[in-house]
């Protein structure tokens, strides 16, 4: 990637979408410390309580993401293309973190190794992330893709790991 695409690139409000355990996460915060913006990460805006999966009701996650991107700056990360659909109007920018499936439960596996290997949520994680390709709805490939076709703004596909800190070291190198 090239210094001369990321100065083309108009990263002031950067939606991040991916697969759970794509590096959404990771990156988003790596953006947000470099351009000194807030980072969002729907993820806790849908989820009251990630510990037991209780997810907050559907109109006030919507409210709470709608207020966060009425801000002037930011990086927004989420799964959610229910709450990124409504959100994509006021950015500037739209990466997609389209690592193959694999990678994904790999890098989930090693995110929470300190977890039990029967824990219930960690099993149903690591079989939703495994499903990406395959799941039908608001949170699948099929969904991330037609939302990144059709957004006419700046965008990037980052197609594995490589290419992800390949992209944070050429955002490093421009300071």
């Amino acid at each position: 990637m090239s210094n001369y695409y990321l100065h083309t690139i108009n990263l002031t409000r950067t939606l991040i979408i991916g697969n759970s355990g794509s590096g959404k996460s990771w990156l988003a915060k790596r953006l947000a410390e470099h351009l000194q913006v807030p980072w969002i990460d729907l993820d806790l805006t849908h989820w009251i309580s990630d510990e037991h999966s209780i997810a907050r009701p559907r109109a006030e996650a919507l409210g709470m993401a709608r207020v966060a991107a009425s801000e002037e700056r930011w990086v927004i990360e989420g799964v959610y293309d229910w709450m990124v659909s409504e959100l994509v109007e006021q950015a500037t920018a739209l990466i997609w973190l389209c690592l193959e499936d694999e990678d994904c439960v790999n890098n989930i596996r090693l995110r929470e190794s300190k977890r039990d290997d029967n824990d219930e949520l960690l099993i149903a994680l690591l079989e939703w992330a495994g499903s990406y390709r395959t799941r039908e709805g608001s949170s699948g490939f099929v969904a991330h893709q037609r939302l990144f076709e059709g957004f006419s703004a700046s965008k990037l596909q980052l197609m594995n790991r490589a290419e992800v800190t390949a992209f944070v070291s050429t955002m490093e190198q421009t300071d």
